[in-house]
């Protein structure tokens, strides 16, 4: 299945499934408050049976949740890289407002037909309808909390954000990982050619077509640091059909393919060299402002020296023996031994190996 399609798909569901929960939970707030909907005496609203309602629910929940999923997809696709913050919610206020009308005049259709009662949904209807204003409210509310967890997940990782609302890094944790130091090559030339204005806009379009690449090889990013990204997997899920190199090899070969857009932007083609270790190190919440998780070993420091021996040796990926035995099948790849080297700043000595594609 096409890796886009896979995506969107996934945004679908989890759209369709928080949408569908958000007004059931709404319908029995209405069904069991106090108040009366306009056209509907409290007394008939009463006699319908609750489950007649959340079928209902249940239907503008779906029907929301993929509307949602469509217009969050064609708005991050087309739309949000190329206009300002404010503009996109303005022109998503918009369009959810015409989705709200249209659903609810949907469901309100269906209602009369299910229930055998009288609603108000004529053109206009909903210019004085408190119970759709309110009904706009709680989606606004819900929008922002869907929009927060989409956010926290993007920013801390897949399943991290849950871990750090049940508190599992507050007090440090020991976890084996693996960590990818990635960083442009002749960084300080283009920079000077470009200008700071231009070169950060080089920098950006690099990493967003590194980030297209992320979920497909499960990777999440630590850091960025100028123009070096710090990449990291869980050991398991880093090691598993070698992602951790794939990744890397899959991001050159998408710089390749966008080589006529960066010339011609640019008049430069990115190249990144990269170093690649794993191993047992702490994770830690810290700060009460801007807090995040850190990482705290000997693995990075280790993995940012291996990937300093690039330029050194002329080769564009480096990688521990000790990661590429648990790694194991690796027979797409030519692996070259560089040896037994002393790392800068480090006492023990570390075998090292080169990789490169074998076609």
């Amino acid at each position: 299945m096409n890796r886009n399609l896979k995506r969107f798909l996934i945004l679908v569901l989890q759209s369709s499934l928080f949408w569908i929960i958000a007004f059931v939970v709404f319908s029995l707030l209405r069904y069991y408050g106090i108040g009366e909907e306009d056209g509907l005496p409290i007394e008939e609203e009463f006699e319908i049976p609750i489950t007649e309602w959340l079928d209902l629910a249940i239907i503008l929940g779906l029907t929301v949740g993929v509307l949602y999923a469509l217009v969050e997809t064609f708005f991050e696709k087309f739309i949000t890289r190329n206009i300002s913050i404010g503009l996109s919610v303005l022109l998503k206020t918009v369009v959810y407002l015409i989705v709200l009308i249209s659903s609810i005049t949907m469901i309100s259709v269906l209602a009369e037909n299910k229930m055998d009662i009288n609603l108000d949904n004529d053109l206009g209807w909903w210019r004085t309808d408190k119970t759709f204003w309110v009904i706009c409210l709680f989606f606004v509310i819900s929008s922002l909390a869907f929009s927060f967890i989409k956010i926290a997940n993007e920013k801390f990782g897949k399943g991290v954000f849950l871990k750090m609302l049940l508190g599992t890094y507050r007090k440090p944790q020991e976890e084996k990982h693996i960590f990818m130091f990635l960083d442009l090559r002749s960084s300080t030339t283009i920079a000077e050619e470009l200008g700071h204005l231009k070169y950060s806009g080089f920098i950006q379009d690099c990493f967003f077509d590194l980030n297209t690449l992320l979920e497909k090889y499960s990777a999440q990013v630590y850091q960025y640091v100028g123009d070096e990204a710090v990449l990291n997997w869980p050991y398991r899920q880093g090691t598993k059909d070698t992602r951790c190199i794939d990744l890397y090899f899959a991001f050159k070969k998408k710089l390749e393919q966008r080589r006529e857009y960066y010339l011609e932007k640019y008049n430069w083609q990115p190249e990144f060299k990269a170093g690649l270790h794993g191993g047992l190190l702490t994770i830690a919440e810290v700060g009460t402002i801007k807090k995040e998780l850190a990482f705290h070993g000997d693995v990075i420091n280790t993995t940012a020296r291996i990937q300093s021996e690039c330029n050194k040796y002329n080769e564009h990926l480096l990688i521990s023996e000790n990661l590429l035995n648990d790694i194991g099948h690796v027979y797409k790849y030519d692996v070259n031994s560089i040896g037994n080297i002393n790392l800068k700043g480090k006492e023990e000595r570390l075998i090292i190996h080169a990789i490169q594609t074998s076609y």
